[in-house]
Parts: structure tokens; C-alpha cells; sequence
């Protein structure tokens, strides 16, 4: 007589595979046959647990996000415990509740309420994707492993064995792409630190590396070196810039106004190291090199393939990580004001004026229901011309003196305004950009 136990499994296995068939669900990387991952996460389970239940929930725990299938079909055909289970692995979040961080954010308080028996799922789930990713996309494993980090800080009460496992290849991951392994700390109740402050390096670190020159390069084309250099202008277009390539291998670099007779390698300049970025470079060393050179060279696999310019600068992401720099600096600046003054009492530092522009939107605010402080809804200028009143607050920022932070906070709020109005950055506030990538890197140092 067949164990129900396990016929449950069984069931369950080829409800999984044949419901992901049937939409041809593939793995991203490999394109296998979606049940490899089911069947890795089951087995992972099985190592931990003989619980059919858990095990049942391994083989459908993305059916529901997945494909066809509803918590109803499954309830009527494995039951209410399973179907239980597989409801609190499925995503909660919408696209219309905002962007990734938000909808993940979403997702992880859900899990953070499931019962241990999930977690342990998850656990095993996580552990599979780990491997594929990462061994796959090295790029998108630095977004998985910061989602990953903040995800086992939720699942510590899923099976210790998974958990230890899971933590383990983490870091091991971390470590290869050079991911600070303090952010899975993080995730542990460790006290959180200010984000620009000199020593604070947790936030600095995680956001100068997540955004990369490859992400803001454009192809570098290339031309043998023995082709006419007149041929090779007409080709690049509007094109400024090409690669020159010998053997097969680009060796050096041509400016199309160079290219005037002769053969296109009788022109060709070589690629200094300072010119030269690795895909993963984060923008700070963009910016640095482009403060000494017209051009950067981005390379991947040993190969030179890419060509950032200050042009590249206008783009959204780095007006995007620009913006976030601004924005982590003032909240910093919040909280120095926040932990030196008591109550309201750096009021005496603004004009009447500026106290009841403040007041204004905090009484709006606070009409709407949210939670704020009137120094919250300062402007960036009135934090600083308080912030400038007190010697102590000057230089906990970093600064050298009341005038260099007077300069800086006012160019500060010049870029950031460009920045809001999609005006040119790079005409007018280079150096500013330059001096907040030498910041931004050297917190994180």
C-alpha cells in the first residue's frame, strides 16, 4: 500500500513541473526546464525535514506567482496546510506599489510573518537562486545578494541548517564580487550609523557600488589598423572616437579629427592606465578619471569595449545617483542638527520668514497624516545655515572651516536644482560633481 505521505510529494512534484510545462518556464541562465529549480529546492528541504507538507510546498512554491494555477486549486488539491504554505511564499506586491525596493520591501514584511516552516522553503529557494545568479550575472548578483542579505535578516527563524548555509554562501558571493560582507550585519539589529559622516562606511560603500561604468558606457567601435584612415571617418559618423584593432585586439584609440590621410594606426594613441575602467568601476572612478582625461575606457574580459565621456554624465542614472548623494547628505545633516540642538531650539537660528515657510508645510504635512518633524521640512539651506552657527556641527561634516562648508552647501544646492529640472550638469557644476564622487568614495574607504 503506497505511503500517503509520500504520495503527496509525489503528487505535488508532478502538479509543479506539469503546471510550469505548460507555460514553457524556463530558467533564465541556463534555459533548463523550470522543475530543475523545483527539484533543488525540494531535495534542499528533504535534507532538513521529512514534513510532507514542507516538502509538497517546495515542489509549488512559485505556481501561484508563476503560472495559472490559484491558492484554490492547490487547497483542493493537496489541502489546506499546504495551500497555507504556498500562500505565505507568494509575493504580496502589485506594480503599482512603487518600485523594486518598495514591492521587495512589500514581499519581505509578508515573509517576515510566515511561519518557520516557510522560512525554511524560502531558505532553500534562495540558496538555489543564489547559485544561478551568481555564477551567471555577475552584475544583477550585487542587486540579488543586497536583496538577499535583507531577506535572511527575516528568515532566522527558518531551519538553522538552511539558515547557516544560506549565510555561508552569501558571503562567500559577497566576497568574490567584493560586496561589503557588514551589510548582511546590518540586517542582524546593529545599531544603524549616519550614512556621510566621517567613519559611517555601511550605506556610503553599498551605494557607490551599486551603480557601474558599465551601466553609462557607450560600444566602442573599432577598425583594423590597416584600413584607410579616410574610410574609417567616414564610417564613425558622428562619432568621435574608435578602437584600432591589431591581430584581432584593440590596442590603442583614434579621434576622428585625427584622421585626416594615411591608414587609420598611423593614428592611433595608447590607452593609458588612467584611462582605463573595469565594467564594474563604480561612478566615483568614472568621474575620477574623466576629471583627467576626455576619455574612459571601459574594459570587459581583458578586452577594451566600451567609452564613457563627460557626456555620459548627463545620463538619468548618474543624475540619479547624484540626486541620492545630495539627498544623503542633507538627511545626514538632519540628524547632526537633530542630536546637537534639543527640541526646536535651532530656531533661533533662522529668520521669521523661513521658520513659517517651514511651518506651513509642516502643518500640511501633518494634515495628511504624515509623520514629520518641523525640522524635517526644512530646506536644504536652512539646515545648513544652521548647521554653520555652530563650529562643533562644521566640523563633525568634514569640513575645514565655516567658509568651505558655506561653498559647498550652496553648490550643493545649485546642482541639485539642474539635477530636479533636467538642466545641463556638466557645463557648469563639474567640479562640484567631482568633489561629491571624491566624497562619497572616501566615506566608503
Amino acid at each position: 500500500m503506497p505511503d500517503p505521505a509520500d504520495d503527496l510529494v509525489q503528487r505535488a512534484a508532478h502538479f509543479g513541473t506539469h503546471a510550469h510545462q505548460r507555460i514553457d518556464q524556463r530558467r533564465k541562465y541556463t534555459h533548463q526546464p523550470y522543475q530543475v529549480h523545483l527539484k533543488a529546492v525540494a531535495e534542499l528541504v528533504a535534507t532538513v525535514t521529512d514534513d510532507p507538507v514542507v516538502r509538497a510546498a517546495a515542489w509549488l512554491h512559485d505556481v501561484v506567482e508563476d503560472t495559472p494555477a490559484t491558492l484554490d486549486d492547490l487547497r483542493e488539491a493537496f489541502g489546506e496546510a499546504v495551500a497555507r504554505l504556498v500562500a505565505e511564499l507568494t509575493d504580496v506586491s502589485r506594480p503599482g506599489d512603487g518600485n523594486r525596493a518598495e514591492r521587495k520591501a512589500l514581499d519581505r514584511d509578508h515573509l517576515a510573518q510566515a511561519s518557520p516552516a516557510a522560512k525554511t522553503v524560502k531558505l532553500a529557494d534562495l540558496i538555489d537562486n543564489a547559485r544561478d545568479i551568481c555564477n551567471h550575472d555577475r552584475r544583477f548578483c550585487r542587486t540579488f545578494l543586497v536583496e538577499m542579505a535583507a531577506l535572511l535578516g527575516v528568515l532566522g527563524d527558518g531551519d538553522p541548517g538552511l539558515c547557516a548555509q544560506a549565510r555561508k554562501l552569501w558571503q562567500r558571493q559577497a566576497e568574490r564580487i567584493g560586496l561589503d560582507r557588514r551589510l548582511l550585519e546590518a540586517q542582524e539589529g546593529e545599531a544603524p550609523r549616519a550614512v556621510v559622516v566621517h567613519g559611517s562606511r555601511r550605506v556610503p560603500r553599498l551605494f557607490v557600488e551599486a551603480f557601474t561604468a558599465e551601466e553609462i558606457a557607450e560600444p566602442l567601435p573599432s577598425f583594423d589598423a590597416a584600413q584607410p584612415a579616410a574610410v574609417t571617418r567616414a564610417a564613425l559618423g558622428a562619432g568621435t572616437v574608435a578602437g584600432v584593432r591589431r591581430g584581432g585586439h584593440i590596442d590603442g584609440y583614434v579621434l576622428a579629427e585625427d584622421l585626416q590621410a594615411g591608414a587609420c594606426g598611423d593614428h592611433a594613441r595608447p590607452f593609458h592606465a588612467g584611462q582605463l575602467l573595469a565594467a564594474d568601476a563604480p561612478l566615483a572612478d568614472v568621474i575620477h578619471v574623466l576629471t583627467r582625461h576626455e576619455h574612459g575606457f571601459v574594459e570587459v574580459f581583458g578586452q577594451v569595449a566600451g567609452v564613457v565621456t563627460r557626456d555620459d554624465i548627463q545620463k538619468p542614472v548618474v543624475r540619479m545617483w547624484l540626486f541620492g548623494i545630495i539627498t544623503l547628505t542633507e538627511m545626514t545633516l538632519t540628524e547632526l542638527i537633530r542630536a546637537r540642538f534639543a527640541g526646536d531650539s535651532w530656531s533661533g537660528h533662522l529668520s521669521e520668514s523661513r521658520l513659517h515657510k517651514a511651518g506651513a508645510l509642516h502643518a500640511e504635512r501633518t494634515r495628511v497624516g504624515q509623520a514629520c518633524t518641523l525640522l524635517d521640512c526644512l530646506q536644504l539651506g536652512d539646515k545648513a545655515r544652521i548647521a554653520l552657527e555652530d563650529p562643533e556641527l562644521v566640523a563633525l561634516f568634514g569640513f575645514e572651516s565655516r567658509g568651505a562648508a558655506k561653498r559647498v552647501i550652496r553648490e550643493l544646492e545649485s546642482l541639485r536644482n539642474h539635477l530636479a529640472h533636467a538642466q545641463d550638469i556638466v557645463t557648469h557644476h563639474w567640479a562640484q560633481i567631482a568633489r561629491l564622487a571624491q566624497r562619497i568614495s572616501e566615506q566608503a574607504a
